[in-house]
């Protein structure tokens, strides 16, 4: 897979214009303008930049996770370094709205080099797109043009600051924005809960856990066809807990049933469930019940 370390050698491949500043460059479409077209296809491919977009459809569905929406509005996409990319021209997007991208060099020695690792969005997959409302758009779009107007000023002392200022408060707008994002996908929200649920109750009816034992996130993930983040997030803001929280508490429903077996030892249930380690699986039950697998057992037995 071939690697970019540099943000003017990643962008030659692009076939993109080479950049003002050496870790940072700015695309702005303006009035009647539009933005440089980069190749129409790649393959996969990574880099050492961050990547902040702006795009309008003119026709083609996103793909988001396994949904395809229509969207009307602008798509923000954020892409973190190292971050595999490889696209297709499935997709038409109308060549207006902006592009910042900057080496991950560029934030060295600034408080942003720290907290643009806490935004999630750029953990997340990059059709897992910021999708803005034209207020939120006309928000955004004027923080672009102080970046902009600061990156084609002559460089001077204050340059810098200023524009990873601009930048720091563009990710919170964002931030923001995400969090209004969830909340008015309830039903999307949901329906991807449905989906994690029906996944695991038939990874765990077919036999897997005791053939292959306790899904990993990433396993359900990948089936799921959305990032690890993206799900944690997501069902957090519908449940309040977390993607791991959801797997343990199905793994102590799914105890429960088998403790009811007395034929079973504690430690024959947790291999059982595809715990490697019969204390962990006696922890676990203990914190999520309050009592333990034994305690449970005698609780409810059968009479």
């Amino acid at each position: 897979m071939q690697h970019f370390k540099t943000l003017p050698s990643y962008l030659d491949y692009l076939g993109l214009p080479r950049p003002e500043h050496p870790m940072l460059s700015v695309f702005n479409s303006k009035g009647n303008g539009y933005l440089p077209c980069p190749r129409e296809s790649s393959p996969p491919i990574t880099n050492d930049c961050y990547s902040i977009s702006l795009k309008k459809f003119v026709k083609g569905d996103l793909n988001y996770g396994r949904t395809k929406y229509d969207f009307t509005n602008g798509a923000l996409i954020f892409i973190a370094p190292r971050q595999v990319l490889q696209w297709d021209n499935s997709v038409v997007f109308e060549q207006k709205g902006f592009a910042i991208n900057f080496h991950e060099d560029f934030l060295k020695g600034t408080e942003l080099a720290k907290q643009i690792k806490k935004y999630g969005f750029f953990s997340y997959a990059t059709n897992e797109a910021l999708h803005l409302s034209p207020k939120e758009e006309k928000q955004i779009e004027a923080i672009v043009e102080n970046i902009e107007i600061e990156y084609e000023n002559n460089q001077d002392n204050f340059s810098k600051e200023i524009i990873i200022s601009q930048l720091n408060t563009l990710l919170k707008y964002a931030d923001r924005f995400y969090e209004r994002q969830f909340i008015n996908r309830k039903e999307l929200s949901h329906d991807l809960l449905e989906k994690f649920n029906s996944y695991l109750s038939e990874y765990f009816e077919s036999g897997l856990l005791q053939e292959k034992g306790i899904p990993s996130i990433e396993q359900i993930t990948d089936n799921m066809l959305v990032s690890q983040r993206y799900l944690s997030d997501t069902l957090k803001k519908e449940t309040g807990k977390t993607t791991t929280e959801h797997l343990h508490l199905h793994l102590i429903d799914e105890a429960k049933n088998v403790l009811l077996q007395p034929n079973k030892s504690i430690a024959e249930v947790a291999y059982e469930l595809g715990f490697e380690y019969p204390p962990y699986f006696s922890r676990l039950f203990k914190k999520k019940e309050g009592i333990s697998p034994s305690e449970y057992r005698e609780k409810y037995k059968l009479n």
